[in-house]
């Protein structure tokens, strides 16, 4: 049993929508984000980095940043910028890329669901963001990117999203990245009852993407109880965008690594051959199947597949990509055994193609590049559900949905 709640949304006036909303700014480089902020007065960009152009500022993730944060969010909400729905609703919101369609709803989930296994995780999550997130919540009380739930497909969820794509949406746009974006506002009683019964029926749900946020929201909930609670107040729940299954796109996510661990390119090659069956190819490679991976090395590119002995077929992790190549190659050869610290190792998402892998090498920011098939909702799945863990960055996964869209408020 999955259990969501409608909420009244604070979001973006319709004319201003297309100007507010935001990539998160994680996702920006710094030269980007500048210009950014420097020519879109309306941007939430300005809610997360609210010291532009200012001289006096704070240090990052402190108690005192935090406090700006909310500061500038009170400021656009009273230059008008936003507005809050008058009765709670839950949001229908489609995104069409130029190669996909996503289509899921944005609820309040229940905290409780995470505390109790009913949304699963498949990632490690860090102490320190934890507590950095949690701070960041009890000052802000607002969430305003939903994290990534996705679910088996139902079909009662489908019959009412189709029902409501076939009518006008209340947001319409389009971003110079070429993505559509339209919302609908589900407040019709009746239709929040439909989806509320159907999701009671879906037995989990996985985090696709937000880990961290989710961990921190159960903290701070944790932190709230104790100050006394019923179950009803919002801070037991935290904004999601919930994606059936089957609408959801996972990419792989790809590792450079800018040394050889003292070895000559002939040594390498020999060590690889160990555990891979090494075909060079003339032109750029795309891996072709699970257990396949790319490398880009020395001006080749090559076919790197698997020796069978060394799949662990019966353990979840054992027979995930990415977790190989740390044991075959990242950890014995290269003298890489911890993807978090070492500095050696950099991760490229899959939606950049394996262009970027040659160009990491080919400008010398990287001596070799690996490109991942990408794991399937199965494998993701069966992770989670067995209590394990994936290696860090073994999933790009889409969409990522905007700020400031939608905020839910506590």
């Amino acid at each position: 049993m999955s259990k969501i709640i409608p909420f009244k949304a604070v979001r973006p006036t319709r004319d201003k929508v297309y100007l507010l909303s935001s990539r998160p700014s994680y996702s920006y480089n710094k030269k980007h984000l500048e210009s950014k902020l420097e020519g879109n007065p309306y941007t939430f960009l300005h809610v997360i980095n609210p010291e532009f152009r200012e001289d006096d500022t704070t240090k990052p993730n402190t108690v005192e940043r935090f406090e700006k944060v909310r500061d500038k969010y009170d400021e656009f909400k009273s230059l008008g910028y936003f507005t809050q729905d008058e009765v709670p609703a839950i949001y229908i919101y489609r995104q069409i890329t130029p190669t996909n369609t996503y289509i899921g709803i944005i609820a309040a989930a229940s905290v409780d669901d995470y505390l109790n296994g009913k949304i699963k995780v498949h990632e490690h999550t860090l102490s320190q963001r934890e507590e950095m997130f949690k701070k960041y919540l009890n000052v802000c009380k607002f969430n305003a990117e939903p994290v990534l739930l996705t679910y088996k497909d139902n079909e009662n969820i489908d019959a009412l999203l189709e029902k409501y794509v076939n009518t006008r949406s209340e947001y319409e746009f389009t971003n110079t990245r070429e993505v559509k974006h339209d919302l609908w506002i589900v407040n019709d009683k009746k239709d929040i009852e439909t989806l509320q019964e159907a999701f009671a029926n879906v037995d989990n749900s996985y985090i696709a993407d937000g880990h961290h946020r989710v961990s921190s929201s159960s903290l701070y909930t944790k932190s709230q109880r104790e100050k006394g609670y019923n179950g009803d107040e919002d801070f037991n729940y935290f904004m999601a965008f919930y994606i059936a299954e089957s609408k959801l796109r996972i990419f792989g996510y790809n590792r450079t690594v800018n040394s050889l661990n003292n070895l000559s390119s002939e040594e390498f090659l020999l060590q690889i051959e160990k555990s891979f069956t090494l075909t060079k190819r003339k032109e750029e490679y795309h891996p072709k199947s699970l257990h396949n991976l790319s490398m880009y090395f020395d001006e080749s590119w090559y076919s790197l597949t698997i020796k069978g002995e060394f799949i662990e077929n019966d353990n979840p992790v054992g027979c995930l990509d990415a977790q190989l190549l740390s044991n075959l190659v990242l950890s014995p050869i290269l003298g890489i055994h911890d993807l978090k610290t070492d500095n050696r190792v950099n991760f490229i998402e899959g939606t950049k193609g394996m262009k970027a892998l040659q160009d990491s090498v080919d400008s010398n920011k990287a001596k070799v590049a690996f490109g991942f098939f990408p794991v399937s909702i199965d494998q993701l799945k069966r992770v989670a559900d067995t209590n394990n863990i994936m290696p860090p960055k073994s999933t790009w996964i889409e969409p990522k949905i905007r700020s400031g869209l939608t905020v839910f408020e506590f």
